[in-house]
């Protein structure tokens, strides 16, 4: 049994690391509260605006969709994958680099892949083993709709270009704050709605001012930038709602290991004691022997 120096130094070390997580546990929590309120006010309008704009590009003839509509051979793929700039978040910067592992080992398996990454955890593992391209770290500084325009701008521009013949994106999901369901999303090319029970001849006997194409034209830049925002703003959220499981799950366990350190030393304190009155006694009796 450890002496009862070494016992109150482990008591001391766990509580101050009780008080850390126990801090960080409650600044994440403030912090989810405020990215899980943007993502759900989020959520509707930008679901919203992809349906719609899938119903549209179903009705479009073939000569008359759009660039980022257009399905090619599937020669060279690009994996967006974003993750966090800041770790103790359990799992949720893991299970990133698996999906994207995972990708390119099976879904892609002999197709020519490379990554950008958005946050520092994902790229310092994925350039070890794959071809990352950019990172992008600094947008987790000022998440703004601006700032990922950007981002999703030069998206568009290399798959029109042809530098890349399919654009996926990879992140964490919120769904609540001990779950974050990791998403693989079609960026591009544009997936049409593909629904038996719609009728889409419906959508036909509007009348598009302007035409169909120029609506649907200018709605798929915003639509795609509005994609990639999202992704990043549930990717927000889910960090902080990892990092506030995995701290309080933390804290539950340095306090479960410092009750049981407490009574090790109460223990070893008593033992001490008791011997000390064994030595008493015994000197004592021998004395009056």
């Amino acid at each position: 049994m450890a002496n009862l120096k070494e016992l109150r130094n482990r008591i001391t070390s766990v509580s101050s690391t009780m008080q850390i997580t126990s801090a960080m546990k409650m600044v994440s929590a403030a912090k989810l509260n405020k990215a899980q309120d943007a993502i759900t006010k989020m959520r509707p309008y930008s679901n919203k605006l992809t349906e719609l704009l899938q119903s549209l590009s179903a009705t479009l003839d073939a000569d008359s969709g759009s660039d980022f509509a257009e399905e090619r051979q599937i020669n060279k793929v690009l994996i967006v994958a974003i993750s966090s700039n800041r770790g103790l978040a359990g799992a949720f910067n893991t299970n990133i680099i698996k999906k994207v592992k995972s990708l390119t080992e099976t879904t892609y398996k002999g197709i020519s892949t490379e990554v950008i990454t958005i946050g520092k955890k994902a790229n310092d593992i994925l350039k070890k083993t794959h071809t990352v391209t950019t990172n992008n770290n600094s947008l987790f500084d000022d998440l703004s709709f601006e700032n990922v325009a950007e981002v999703a701008e030069d998206l568009m521009a290399k798959f029109k270009n042809r530098e890349y013949d399919k654009i996926v994106i990879v992140y964490n999901s919120f769904k609540n704050a001990a779950t974050q369901i990791v998403m693989n999303e079609q960026f591009l090319p544009l997936v049409a709605k593909q629904n038996d029970d719609v009728d889409t001849s419906s959508v036909s006997d509007y009348i598009f001012e302007p035409s169909k194409e120029e609506i649907v034209n200018d709605l798929i830049p915003k639509s795609l930038k509005m994609q990639l925002y999202k992704a990043m703003r549930d990717s927000f959220a889910s960090e902080h709602g990892a990092r506030m499981t995995a701290m309080h799950k933390a804290t539950d366990n340095a306090t479960e290991l410092r009750d049981s350190l407490k009574l090790s030393y109460n223990k070893a304190r008593q033992a001490s004691i008791t011997n000390e009155i064994l030595e008493i006694v015994g000197g004592a009796e021998a004395l009056n022997n």
